[in-house]
């Protein structure tokens, strides 16, 4: 019995989580790899790079869906890199993007990326889909 109230006690504190599927379109080819970097940090948006709980992913590039499950119940946003060569980094020239590059809520990428607070979007159901239109320059 004891093990029985302790399980209820422990899902009961349970914070609850939900699924995210990011649907990614407007790939210009299948080349490469897909990277997504998905944070509640605002600090570490859109690199993630500091933050030890950002969640990553990386599928082949004719993968277009990706799904996050486990997520806990919060704000988040994220940007996804389409990484043509397949060499872990988005490449630019001048600081211009050379491969594709989008994020959560589609924002506006004017001089740089959006801020995080554009491309903000809330977990607060079981699942979460958002789709992201992919952006090339070159």
């Amino acid at each position: 019995m004891a093990a029985i109230a302790l399980l209820a006690t422990t899902l009961i504190g349970a914070a609850p989580v939900g699924r995210l599927d990011i649907v990614v379109g407007n790939l210009r080819s299948a080349k490469g790899l897909v990277r997504i970097c998905l944070t509640a940090d605002p600090d570490n948006f859109p690199a993630c790079v500091d933050d030890a709980r950002a969640v990553t992913r990386t599928v082949p590039a004719k993968e277009t869906m990706i799904d996050v499950a486990g997520l806990p119940h919060g704000q988040y946003a994220f940007a996804v890199i389409h990484d043509e060569n397949s060499n872990a980094k988005l490449d630019t020239f001048a600081g211009i993007p050379r491969e594709g590059f989008g994020f959560s809520r589609n924002p506006a990428a004017t001089f740089g990326p959006p801020r995080f607070a554009a491309a903000r979007f809330t977990l607060d159901s079981d699942a979460e889909k958002q789709q992201v239109r992919m952006r090339y320059i070159f």
